[in-house]
C-alpha cells in the first residue's frame, strides 16, 4: 500500500514522498539535490513507533553506502537531508530513479526497520563538449554537400533531461545534420552549403550549442574553427604596373633603387614569389643594377655616371611556385640625377715655410691656387683657415689666393704652425678638400735673460774655505741657440779699496757663485752686490740681479778677562781683612767676547773654592761676594778659579785664579778703593808731580794720534764707505763685555783702571800697535816706569 506524503521544503520546489510496506520494506522516493534539512517522511507515525519513547531508546540509522546524507529526528521521529545528495554521484544508472538503502535500528527492545529511499532525476547538468574548440582544415576546392563528423555532447542527466538537439550559428557556407544512434545518443555533422574562397574568407569561426530537454532546457558550446585550405587560382600582382624614381650619380654599390613588392593572394608556396628581369631589359641595365629574387630589391651594382647614362629601364616579372606557375608583370624607368661628384682642388704655387719670428706684418707666406671641375654653383669655390691664426687669406681673383701675416709672430710662445687651408664649393651637398701647409718661426734675439728672483739673500758661515761654493744663480733666456748661451760677471764694485772680483768669483757658464777669501763675521758682516747675465745675440741682451752676502758668526773667539787684569800665566793676588762683613763685594770678574751676541754672552762659574761656604759668585755679573764673616777656622789663604763661559756651540771659556790672603790689619775693602782709587799713601808729592807730567804728554800723544786717524779716513772716496779704524783704541766692531747686559767702553776702561790702580799704577790711553786688539797703558807711580808684555789674541797687551 503506497501513501503520499508531502510537504513545503526550502527554495520553493515540492517534495513528493510515497512510502509502502511490502515484505517489511518501506519506500520513499525524493527529488535530488534537496536543500539541506528538508523532512523526507515522519518515521515515527509510517512505522506506527511512539515519539515520546523515541527520546530515551537508543535510535541509529545504518545507511549502507554513506550515513552523512540523511539523519532522524528523535523527538519528531522525522528523517530529514544533512547534504545534499546528487543523483549522478551516488548512481550510475542511466534510470531516472536510483535508491538508496536505509536500516533504522531501535534498541530495548531491538527493532530493524527496512527502508529504501528512491532519488529521482531533475535536470540539474548542462550539456558540454569534451573539447570546447574544434578545428576543421577544408580545402577551398571542396563541393558543396560535403560533409564534416563532429564531436558530440555529453549531459549527465537521463531520459528527457538529456542532450536533445545541436544548433549552429548563422553562417552562408555550413549547416549542421543531427541523427540518432541505436542508444538514443544524439549525433551530429557539419555539411556544407556553399563552395569557399580562401581568398575571400581563410577562417570561418562557428559556435555549435547542445541542448538538453530539461525544463527549463540548459545547453552547452563549442568553438569549431574552419581553416580554408588554399589553391593556386590567383596570379601575382604589383603594387604599379610602373615605377618611375630618381637617383643620384655615383651612388655607392649596394644603395637600394627600390623594394618590389609583388602580392599573391594564395598562400604557401602557392604565394612565394621569384622575381626575375625579363628579356626586354638590356644587358646594360643589368650590369648596373642587381635584383634579389626573393624580396624584389633592386641595387646599384656598377658605378651610374650622369655623363654616361642619363635613364635606365628594367622589365620584371614575379611568378609564383604553384603546381601551374602563375606571373605578373611590371616596368621600372632610373632617372639619374646630376651631382656635385668632383672636389676642388688647392694647388699651393709658392710658399715661405721657413721665416724670422719678427718678420712683418702684411708679408705674403704662400700663394694658393684653387679650382673645381664642376660647373655652376658646384664648379664655385670658397677658401678658409680651418681656425684662427696670425695669418690673413687675401683673395686676388677668382682662384689665387694670398697667406699674410696679420699679427706679429713671437717665436717663444709658438715655434710653429700647422696652417690648414680648406676649399670647400657652393653644390649640394657642398665638397670640400685641405690642404695643410706648415711655417716654422727662426729664433731671433728679442728676450732679455732672467733671472728667478730678483733679489738674492746669501748666508755664509764665516771661516769658511776660500772657493766654496756659495749659490747658483742661473738665469733663463727662451731664445735659442747663442740668443740663449749666457755669460755671467760680477759688476764691478770697490768695498774699502777692496775690488768684488777679489771677494768672489762667478762661473761665466753656469752661474756658480765662489767666495775667494775666508770671511770673519768679527771684520765683515754683509755683502752687497750686482750680477750680470748677458747672451751671445747680435745685439745682446742683459739683466742683472742684487746679491746679498750675510756672514753668519761663528763661536771663534775665547772670552778674555779683563778684570781683574794679571800678566799672562800670572795669579791675580788680594788681600783683605779678616773683619770683612758679610755680602762685602771681595772681586769683580769682568769678560769680553767678540763674537755676535747670542756667542758673546758669558756666564761666569766657580772651577774651584777652597771654602765653598765662604764666597759666592753672581753667574751673570761675576761678582765675587763673602757669604758670611772669617771665623779662626778659616784659612788664613783661599784660593779662587772662576771660569768665564760663552754661549757658543760648543762653548768657548777663559779662567782666572785669585789668591786671597786674610790681615788682621784694617785695609780698605775692594769696594772702597773702586770708590777712591787714588787713595794711597804711595802718592808723594815727587810721585804726584810725575803722574802730572806723564799725563800731559800723554794726552798730547792721544790728541796727535787721533787728528793723524782723522785725517787718513778722510783721505778714502766720497763714494766709498770709509773703513774700520783699526787703530782706534776701541774696534769699532760690536765688542762687547758680557755681564748679565752689554757693557759700555767706558765701563771697560773702568774697570781697568780699578785693576791697575790697586797695583799702584797710572793708567791712561794709548794707541795700539799694529796687528794688537787691545792696549792698556799704565805707570808705577813709585817707579815712573813703563812695563810692555804681548799677549795672544785672547788677552790684553799692557805696557
Amino acid at each position: 500500500m503506497m501513501k503520499p506524503v508531502g510537504r513545503w521544503v526550502p527554495f520553493f520546489f515540492v517534495l513528493w514522498a510515497t512510502w509502502e510496506t511490502a515484505l517489511s520494506v518501506t519506500r520513499y522516493s525524493i527529488p535530488e539535490e534537496m536543500e539541506r534539512g528538508s523532512v523526507v517522511a515522519n518515521l515515527a507515525a509510517d512505522l506506527g513507533l511512539d515519539v515520546s519513547g523515541l527520546a530515551q531508546r537508543e535510535v541509529k540509522l545504518d545507511i549502507f553506502h554513506n550515513n552523512k546524507y540523511l539523519d532522524i529526528n528523535k523527538r519528531t521521529g522525522e528523517l530529514f537531508i544533512v547534504e545534499k545528495m546528487d543523483r549522478e554521484s551516488l548512481c550510475n544508472t542511466k534510470t531516472m530513479t536510483c535508491f538508496l538503502k536505509l536500516d533504522l535500528i531501535i534498541e530495548s527492545p531491538l527493532r530493524i526497520f527496512n527502508i529504501e529511499l528512491g532519488i529521482t532525476d531533475i535536470n540539474d547538468n548542462a550539456p558540454h563538449f569534451r573539447r570546447d574548440k574544434i578545428e576543421l582544415d577544408v580545402s577551398e576546392s571542396a563541393t558543396p554537400g560535403e560533409r564534416f563528423s563532429l564531436p558530440n555532447a555529453f549531459d549527465p542527466d537521463v531520459g528527457a533531461n538529456t542532450v536533445k538537439t545541436y544548433k549552429l550559428s548563422e553562417s552562408e557556407h555550413f549547416t549542421v545534420d543531427i541523427h540518432s544512434g541505436s542508444d538514443g545518443t544524439k549525433y551530429v555533422d557539419l555539411v556544407l552549403m556553399k563552395a569557399l574562397d580562401r581568398e575571400e574568407k581563410a577562417v570561418h569561426n562557428l559556435i555549435l550549442t547542445a541542448i538538453d530537454g530539461g525544463v527549463p532546457a540548459r545547453s552547452g558550446t563549442a568553438s569549431i574553427i574552419v581553416r580554408v585550405q588554399d589553391t593556386n587560382d590567383n596570379a601575382p600582382q604589383f603594387d604599379q604596373a610602373v615605377y618611375s624614381l630618381n637617383m643620384s650619380e655615383n651612388s655607392p654599390a649596394g644603395t637600394v633603387v627600390i623594394k618590389l613588392n609583388a602580392t599573391d593572394a594564395d598562400e604557401g608556396p602557392n604565394a612565394d614569389l621569384t622575381y626575375s628581369f625579363t628579356l626586354y631589359t638590356s644587358e646594360k641595365t643589368q650590369e648596373m643594377f642587381w635584383l634579389n629574387s626573393k624580396t624584389g630589391e633592386i641595387a646599384v651594382k656598377g658605378t651610374i655616371d650622369y655623363e654616361d647614362l642619363k635613364i635606365f629601364e628594367m622589365f620584371l616579372e614575379a611568378k609564383d611556385n604553384g603546381p601551374v606557375p602563375l606571373s605578373g608583370q611590371c616596368r621600372v624607368t632610373v632617372y639619374v640625377k646630376d651631382m656635385n661628384d668632383n672636389y676642388p682642388e688647392i694647388t699651393i704655387k709658392s710658399l715661405k715655410n721657413t721665416v724670422e719670428e719678427n718678420i712683418p706684418v702684411g708679408s705674403v707666406i704662400a700663394l694658393v691656387g684653387v679650382s673645381d671641375r664642376d660647373t655652376g654653383d658646384n664648379g664655385k669655390v670658397n677658401l678658409t683657415m680651418n681656425k684662427s691664426l696670425p695669418f690673413l687669406l687675401n683673395q686676388t681673383s677668382d682662384y689665387l689666393y694670398e697667406l699674410l701675416v696679420s699679427e706679429p709672430l713671437d717665436r717663444e710662445l709658438v715655434p710653429e704652425y700647422e696652417i690648414m687651408l680648406v676649399v670647400t664649393d657652393k653644390g649640394n651637398p657642398r665638397l670640400s678638400d685641405n690642404e695643410t701647409i706648415t711655417v716654422h718661426l727662426l729664433d731671433v734675439n728679442d728676450n732679455a735673460p732672467q733671472f728667478p728672483q730678483t733679489f738674492y739673500t746669501i748666508p755664509v758661515m764665516e771661516n769658511n774655505a776660500p772657493g766654496a761654493l756659495l749659490s747658483s744663480l742661473t738665469a733663463i733666456d727662451p731664445d735659442l741657440h747663442e740668443n740663449q748661451y749666457l755669460v755671467y760677471f760680477i759688476i764691478e764694485k770697490e768695498i774699502v779699496n777692496t775690488s768684488m772680483s777679489m771677494l768672489f768669483s762667478i762661473n761665466p757658464e753656469n752661474g756658480n757663485l765662489y767666495a775667494l777669501k775666508t770671511f770673519d763675521y768679527e771684520i765683515e758682516k754683509e755683502f752687497l752686490f750686482h750680477i750680470e747675465a748677458r747672451d751671445s745675440g747680435v745685439p745682446p741682451f742683459s739683466s742683472n740681479v742684487t746679491v746679498h752676502i750675510i756672514i753668519m758668526d761663528q763661536n771663534d773667539n775665547t772670552p778674555l778677562i779683563v778684570s781683574p787684569w794679571r800678566a799672562h800665566g800670572s795669579v791675580v793676588e788680594e788681600k783683605i781683612p779678616r773683619s770683612t762683613d758679610k755680602g762685602t763685594l771681595i772681586a769683580k770678574v769682568i769678560a769680553i767676547d767678540s763674537d755676535s751676541v747670542h756667542n758673546s754672552r758669558i756666564t761666569y762659574q766657580f772651577l774651584h773654592n777652597t771654602d765653598a761656604t765662604l764666597f759666592s759668585l753672581d753667574q751673570y755679573n761675576g761678582e765675587i761676594r763673602t757669604t758670611r764673616m772669617f771665623s779662626y777656622r778659616d784659612s788664613r789663604h783661599q784660593q779662587l778659579v772662576v771660569i768665564a763661559k760663552d754661549n757658543g756651540e760648543p762653548a768657548l771659556s777663559a779662567t782666572v785664579t785669585i789668591k786671597l790672603s786674610t790681615v788682621e790689619t784694617a785695609l780698605k775693602t775692594y769696594a772702597d778703593m773702586t770708590e777712591v782709587p787714588l787713595g794711597y799713601d804711595i802718592f808723594s808729592d815727587l810721585n804726584l808731580y810725575l803722574v802730572i807730567g806723564l799725563g800731559s804728554v800723554s794726552f798730547l800723544l792721544l790728541i796727535t794720534i787721533l787728528v793723524t786717524i782723522v785725517l787718513k779716513c778722510q783721505k778714502t772716496k766720497p763714494s766709498k764707505a770709509a773703513p774700520p779704524c783699526r787703530n782706534s783704541v776701541i774696534s769699532e766692531r760690536n765688542s762687547t763685555i758680557a755681564d748679565s747686559t752689554l757693557v759700555s767702553n767706558d765701563a771697560y776702561w773702568y774697570s781697568l783702571f780699578l785693576a791697575e790702580t790697586r797695583k799702584g799704577k797710572l793708567v791712561v790711553r794709548q794707541p795700539v800697535p799694529k796687528g794688537a786688539r787691545y792696549m792698556v797703558s799704565s805707570i808705577p807711580r813709585s817707579t815712573g816706569l813703563t812695563e810692555t808684555s804681548d799677549s795672544a789674541a785672547s788677552t790684553l797687551q799692557v805696557t
